[in-house]
């Protein structure tokens, strides 16, 4: 008597849970989008439908939902956390071309400061950029925010004054070197900020 298969997420189906972690790999961290990825298994005589493998990432995006929460409910207790957003070009389907989304990142690595928590990062996707996106993900966290000088982020300060912002010095400091040929306070300002960068140095 044979003992039943263990179940897939694809129930019944032939591809297994590395190929299908191959496939999202390739799309998400190597920006290889499914057609292309279906014209590279052709190129290898496998012939996938760009469908299929869109039915596959579903898939496996609906089984990894818990996991995204849970490391974002992690998230939400670390003492600092940086924060994040860019824009992602989004298919547009009937317009032939694409939409910018915005994909958000909300990150922890305290190593370097001797922190004991472990690293960890969630990548949440909106359909835009508005400041109530990072309220929506942040839910009750209640510590040190790192951003950069966007305005969602002082005006979710603002709201919940148990959030404290970092700036981050690489966005302070690049106004001021565009200044420093014309302006001798921008040059002093850099100088400053060397000595600020030297004393991170050391203490890392």
């Amino acid at each position: 008597m044979q003992a039943p298969a263990p179940a897939r997420i694809v129930e019944g189906g032939i591809p297994t849970e590395a190929l299908i972690a191959q496939v999202l790999v390739a799309k998400y961290a190597d920006h290889l989008p499914l057609y292309r990825q279906a014209q590279i298994y052709a190129r290898q005589g496998v012939q996938l439908d760009r469908s299929a493998l869109a039915d596959w990432v579903g898939r496996a995006a609906w089984y990894l939902h818990p996991l995204r929460d849970h490391i974002l409910e992690r998230l939400r207790r670390s003492q600092r956390l940086f924060a994040d957003e860019t824009t992602a070009p989004v298919l547009d389907p009937g317009r032939g071309r694409t939409k910018t989304g915005q994909l958000w990142v909300y990150a922890r690595d305290d190593r370097p400061w001797g922190g004991d928590d472990p690293p960890m990062v969630a990548y949440v996707y909106a359909a835009d950029r508005k400041g109530e996106r990072a309220e929506a993900h942040l839910g009750d966290f209640a510590c040190i925010l790192q951003v950069d000088g966007y305005g969602g982020y002082a005006a979710l300060a603002k709201r919940r004054q148990q959030i404290s912002l970092a700036f981050c010095w690489a966005h302070v400091r690049r106004k001021f070197y565009e200044l420093a040929d014309t302006s001798p306070v921008a040059t002093e300002v850099l100088l400053r900020v060397a000595l600020l960068y030297a004393i991170e140095d050391e203490v890392r």
